[in-house]
């Protein structure tokens, strides 16, 4: 009989402490929220960005390669541009490239980026010493790292694998960059 009234007793107090915890969730005590989407910041999926460079030492060099990204998560992006470049050498050479480049870039940490691009150049050169004039493609292939200065700019360097010291266009293997992205 004792097991009985045990039962009883926690079927009562089952339902007694049930029917409270029910009486107290009513629509009263529900309080809505409403979420201002135009407060809250995402990050864009797709990113336009622009390399350049400027350079006034021994003659002009000027580049600029605007480019499109697409953040396949906070980590992982990999996009695509095109890029031009002009080089003057007074009296000596000057040299036109234009192209394009794609490229990966994979972030270990919030100011590390790292990146894997290919670019195809095709290059236009006059010299001025014999009279003569150059043009062929060059291919490059840069593994490099950068420091993201702010989320919009980054500052590093790239090493072109595929560099070749007589057919290159850039004057060296490494090539130092800075990106914004807008």
């Amino acid at each position: 009989m004792k097991a009985k009234t045990l039962k009883l007793i926690l079927i009562i107090g089952l339902l007694v402490f049930s029917y409270n915890s029910y009486s107290q969730t009513n629509t009263d005590s529900i309080q809505k929220k409403n979420v201002d989407t135009s407060m809250v910041k995402m990050e864009k999926k797709l990113k336009f960005g622009c390399g350049f460079g400027l350079n006034f030492v021994g003659g002009t060099n000027i580049s600029i390669s605007p480019n499109l990204t697409y953040n396949v998560s906070n980590k992982v992006s990999f996009g695509f541009g095109i890029q031009w470049n002009y080089l003057d050498l007074k009296d000596i050479q000057s040299t036109t490239s234009y192209g394009a480049n794609t490229g990966f870039h994979f972030k270990p940490s919030q100011k590390i980026a790292t990146l894997l691009e290919f670019a195809q150049l095709r290059v236009s050169t006059k010299s001025e010493l014999n009279d003569s004039e150059r043009n062929y493609w060059d291919s490059a292939l840069f593994v490099g790292a950068g420091y993201n200065i702010t989320k919009k700019i980054s500052i590093g360097a790239k090493y072109n694998f595929l560099y070749k010291e007589d057919e290159s266009i850039y004057s060296s293997p490494i090539i130092p960059f800075v990106n914004i992205s807008f």
